[in-house]
């Protein structure tokens, strides 16, 4: 990517902390606060959004973009899109109905912030701003690209992905999963939004259907191994690291990867799946190196 802050030699950890700011500076701008009385809403949703975290999901949009030299402002209304929709589904996640959680990324949530009916409001805002970011004519100049970006997202971000994913979630507390439907869950919940997100820099390329697959691949199998290294933190971890409450899955009796196979097995079945990741990458050479360091974060890191 030519005009991208990223030079060659630029480390992961520099990279990563590059896309963040670059993300969090376009959410700044595009969650701004009208006057009225609905400014409430606004100001929880950049509550939600802005609340600090590793950006993750966007920097897996910018360095997708950067193997085909995409523009950067069109990588970056992705990027941010896909931060709306994921801070939109932690909203969501964190109400009394779903997971009744106090704290996320170490502040209290938003409805706790705020308020119930303003937490949902929240996020119903947050996920249909992500798809307006994403039909905007900054995003590509090209409309059946954006038209495919708007419905790989809805697919990714809907009944068939991340919603469906946490309905399985819901059900999981009450009735035992083995390993296959514990993998389908969170391919579903998690890895569907990483998909996209790595599939969105060939989208916006109209990059070849052999390069797209390859990338999904890297995307599934690093999906499943950041889930693991969730599952990890989940009973090694604290909260004070993780920034939310930890050992709840176990409190709750969930299945979960860490539950069937052990800690041990867990965590070598994470480090096959981020070889496997990372094989899929060959095709694209040193170009890929970020893409790399970044499976690897995936399953060392502490929150």
């Amino acid at each position: 990517m030519s005009d991208h802050p990223w030079s060659t030699g630029t480390s992961f950890a520099e990279a990563l902390a590059g896309a963040a700011k670059l993300t969090d500076a376009a959410l700044d701008r595009l969650i701004a606060v009208p006057q009225g009385l609905e400014a409430r809403v606004f100001e929880a949703m950049r509550y939600a959004a802005l609340a600090p975290g590793k950006r993750l999901r966007p920097f897996l949009v910018l360095a997708s973009a950067r193997l085909f030299g995409v523009s950067e402002r069109g990588a970056l209304q992705v990027a941010a899109a896909i931060e709306l929709v994921h801070s939109y589904s932690l909203v969501h996640d964190d109400l009394p109905a779903m997971d009744d959680s106090d704290l996320r990324r170490g502040r209290p949530t938003c409805h706790k912030a705020f308020d119930e009916a303003t937490a949902v409001l929240a996020g119903d805002g947050l996920l249909t701003l992500a798809f307006e970011v994403l039909a905007h004519p900054d995003t590509h100049g090209d409309a059946a690209v954006r038209c495919e970006l708007v419905s790989t997202l809805a697919q990714a971000a809907g009944a068939s992905g991340m919603v469906g994913g946490q309905m399985i979630d819901l059900i999981a507390e009450n009735r035992s999963l083995d390993i296959g439907a514990i993998t389908r869950l969170q391919r579903l919940k998690t890895g569907a939004l990483i998909a996209f997100a790595c599939e969105s820099g060939a989208i916006l390329a109209k990059a070849s259907t052999e390069v797209r697959s390859a990338l999904r691949g890297y995307a599934h199998d690093l999906g499943l191994a950041f889930q693991i290294a969730d599952d990890l933190l989940d009973v090694e971890g604290s909260a004070g690291e993780t920034g939310k409450p930890v050992g709840q899955d176990v409190a709750a009796g969930k299945a979960t990867f860490v539950s069937i196979l052990g800690v041990e097995r867990a965590r070598n079945q994470a480090e096959l799946l981020v070889r496997q990741a990372v094989a899929h990458l060959d095709l694209f050479e040193k170009r890929a190196d970020l893409l790399r360091q970044a499976a690897r974060f995936v399953i060392d890191r502490r929150t």
